[in-house]
């Protein structure tokens, strides 16, 4: 089979980017013709591994060697595109230059099948590439969260899609509901248990991981993690992870006196060895897609508490089975189920190690052949 996916910046790092990265390796793995076309590049090497047999292009370079003539950095700042909602979340990029040269290749292709990956490129996909290529829409977030702006083009276009795909069956249930008729299937990210070494629950530690942006809510989990101190001093919480709301939840941390317990810890390349040397894995998010972090860390056995937010917490974890659940937004609640989970290292074991089981359903082994079964579907049906 011929795959391509598309990424708006498949040289960044982000939890979009390394699933379609990894899905595009596990794809290649399996003897399918496969290309991940990013949409701009910024950077010089991927932060991802990508496998030798998958090809790697790009639309828009926009590196700062890149001449200034070209459609790059200045042509990134100019007028903006017509398809592409301004609200959607990475609207900025889409001005008129960059949108362009998405339509121009999404309308030249004629075979195989185009993977789109965000509503921006979906919404482009839908309403331009009409040349005979199969048309898959991922959707990495549920459908209420977005603005109207862009869940009223998402009602009005998606339709045109061969298919849909979404992460959880919740956000299938959304989107069949909004597009009666529309071809929605449901197929969750994978995550590789292989090699993912066990907790052992020695150290007084929580992790929490995410880009430092509103929607991972590590503003509502610091003053949770007040009351967590002050029950557990000796406990600590850790935050993987960068992003433009670093300024204020460093003063988040100071406000609240927690300059021995809290640590804003960066990027780390080494994430599997971080929670396999915790002993509690935190969501504090207030929306999802699908917590991929949270599944990496289930494979450590690790028990998970976190805001029953929409969507992809309670599609993976059932309360008091492998993982605890509480009301979204709910700080004194996230607080409490922490302290709980600290006061009790069996329930932390108990939990854990339903968790692993749990995450066993997220592997290549058991998701990738759904997709395969997919695009067989689709090409027979195309035929």
């Amino acid at each position: 089979m011929k795959l391509r996916y598309m990424l708006l910046h498949a040289y960044g790092m982000g939890g979009t980017i390394r699933t379609v990265v990894s899905q595009a390796n596990a794809m290649a793995a399996l003897g399918h013709d496969v290309e991940i076309v990013s949409v701009v590049r910024r950077r010089t090497k991927p932060q991802f591994q990508i496998d030798p047999r998958v090809r790697l292009s790009s639309l828009n370079d926009q590196r700062e060697e890149v001449p200034s003539d070209s459609i790059g950095r200045r042509a990134w700042r100019r007028v903006r595109g017509k398809i592409v909602p301004p609200r959607e979340y990475a609207g900025r990029y889409f001005t008129e230059a960059v949108e362009a040269s998405v339509i121009k290749y999404v309308t030249s292709l004629d075979d195989g099948v185009l993977v789109t990956t965000r509503p921006a490129l979906n919404l482009i996909s839908a309403r331009r590439a009409t040349g005979g290529v199969i048309r898959v829409g991922q959707e990495h977030m549920n459908l209420p969260t977005y603005p109207h702006q862009v869940s009223s083009a998402i009602v009005r276009h998606y339709g045109k899609l061969d298919t849909i795909v979404t992460l959880t069956a919740s956000d299938q249930a959304e989107y069949q509901n909004a597009l009666p008729g529309a071809h929605v299937v449901h197929i969750p990210n994978a995550v590789s248990a292989a090699g993912r070494e066990p907790t052992r629950h020695e150290n007084p530690v929580v992790v929490a991981a995410g880009r430092l942006v509103a929607q991972k809510g590590f503003d509502m989990l610091i003053p949770a993690f007040r009351q967590v101190a002050d029950a557990n001093p000796a406990w600590e919480l850790r935050v993987f992870g960068s992003g433009p709301k670093e300024e204020r939840l460093t003063g988040l941390i100071k406000e609240h006196g927690l300059q021995d317990n809290v640590h804003l810890m960066g990027r780390t390349q080494n994430l599997p060895e971080e929670l396999a040397g915790a002993s509690i894995y935190v969501l504090s998010s207030r929306f999802e897609g699908l917590p991929m972090v949270m599944i990496e860390a289930m494979n450590h056995a690790l028990p998970v508490a976190a805001f029953d937010c929409p969507t992809g917490p309670a599609d993976v974890l059932t309360h008091e089975r492998n993982g605890l659940l509480v009301p979204p937004g709910d700080i004194d609640a996230l607080a409490k189920a922490l302290n709980r989970l600290i006061a009790d290292r069996d329930l932390r074991i108990r939990l854990g190690t339903a968790a692993k089981q749990r995450a066993r359903d997220y592997t290549p082994e058991v998701v990738m052949p759904q997709w395969e079964s997919l695009f067989r579907e689709l090409l027979e049906r195309q035929s």
